[in-house]
């Protein structure tokens, strides 16, 4: 039996791209007896992992529990850490690793560390999993040194910090071809070995119907209509266009709603779009917070007429599958990691004024066999690529190997 560490998340299901992830693999992956997962999660602090809220899984005691088969182990955060939270997070859970290994005498354990975050200190734990006869992979994640909501200090450790993963890992897991190729012309004085295993998604329908009592009450209270709204789903941070993607909306004659579903705060960088786009004049533009809830989400995705996708930094973007999965019409910001993804089942646009907005007057013009067909392409490319069936498989023959 092969034995899998994975260290980086917060916990299994909570709201972020490696917890579904890991709720996906292993509830995928739920009868295979020949690996035995063993997850880190938060026991506090902001996105601690609660399993009474993850169907299927079974509490041990405070610290541990289980989830198919994944023998999951929580770790305790200082809250005082503040930024640097992450960083001893997973270091902590590094630890813990190693000595689970050593107590149960593990045989060639893997650990599999999700992002780039604890690079300067990472040799000395890499060595000892070495001397147990172990291996140690890392999923580089995006380029989380070029996100602006970090000063310039902080994005200078995330570089540094990449690199050193980069250097020390036996094997780097890219959930993107771009990410990939960047990885192998950035660091290539460290010889790196590289594999490319996307993340996943699916096309399966919502439980929920336009009666579902969730689908009325959020419906109504947001005053949206169903086929009457684009929609935005991502993080609420500037490298995901939000500036553009209003602005171009407001310029355009569209007379549907733009739904913006984030993590909004009325924050320095909600105030400087305010005060930037006047968003707030514009009945059309409606913030509706965040939406944990999967199916009720995955309804919205379903109903909307189109989906705005401004995300500039990163690999994969679990998003993006699911708006594929979901919606007809999707919208992309024209980079190489999203047209790696849409392909021909998308549209395109830049940050040139009129880029946007005149393919949301255009999209307004076509016709319901037009919408299918973009529609039926999208899934196609979730089928083809992007099923957890076939990334589940991927990341077997890697554990294996």
């Amino acid at each position: 039996m092969q034995d899998v560490f994975i260290i980086g998340a917060k916990g299994i299901g909570n709201y972020g791209g490696y917890e579904t992830f890991l709720k996906k693999l292993i509830e995928t992956d739920q009868n295979n007896k020949n690996v035995k997962y063993h997850i880190a999660c938060k026991f506090n602090g902001q996105g601690f992992m609660d399993e009474t809220q993850l169907p299927g899984a079974k509490t041990i005691d405070d610290h541990h529990f289980s989830y198919y088969n994944a023998d999951c182990f929580k770790i305790d955060i200082s809250e005082k850490l503040g930024a640097a939270q992450a960083i001893y997070y997973d270091i902590a859970a590094f630890k813990e690793s190693i000595r689970q290994i050593k107590i149960n005498k593990i045989q060639h354990p893997i650990v599999y560390i999700l992002a780039c975050r604890i690079g300067p200190f990472v040799n000395k734990y890499v060595k000892q999993v070495h001397q147990l006869g172990g291996q140690v992979f890392v999923n580089p994640d995006g380029h989380e040194w070029m996100r602006a909501k970090w000063f310039k200090i902080v994005r200078e450790y995330w570089k540094l910090s990449e690199a050193r993963m980069v250097k020390h890992a036996d094997l780097l897991i890219c959930d993107s071809v771009n990410i990939e190729k960047y990885i192998q012309s950035t660091y290539s004085q460290y010889n790196p070995q590289t594999t490319f295993i996307a993340y996943g998604s699916d096309i399966r329908p919502s439980l929920l119907t336009k009666n579902s009592m969730k689908v009325c009450k959020w419906f109504k209270k947001h005053k949206v209509r169903e086929k009457e709204y684009f929609l935005i789903v991502g993080r609420f941070v500037p490298e995901n266009n939000y500036e553009t993607m209003i602005k171009e909306f407001m310029k355009s004659n569209v007379k549907k709603d733009l739904v913006i579903i984030t993590n909004v705060e009325h924050n320095q960088f909600f105030n400087d779009l305010k005060e930037k786009t006047h968003f707030n004049q514009d009945q059309r533009i409606k913030f509706v917070g965040t939406v944990y809830d999967s199916e009720l989400l995955k309804y919205i995705r379903e109903n909307a007429f189109g989906y705005l996708h401004g995300h500039s930094v990163g690999g994969t973007n679990p998003s993006l599958l699911e708006a594929l999965g979901s919606t007809k019409v999707n919208l992309l910001y024209n980079v190489g990691f999203n047209k790696e993804v849409g392909k021909d089942a998308a549209l395109y646009w830049d940050k040139s004024s009129g880029s946007l907005s005149s393919i949301l007057n255009k999209i307004q013009e076509m016709n319901v066999e037009q919408t299918n067909a973009l529609g039926e392409k999208a899934k196609k490319r979730i089928i083809d690529d992007y099923s957890w069936k076939s990334i589940t498989e991927k990341y077997n023959k890697v554990f294996s190997a």
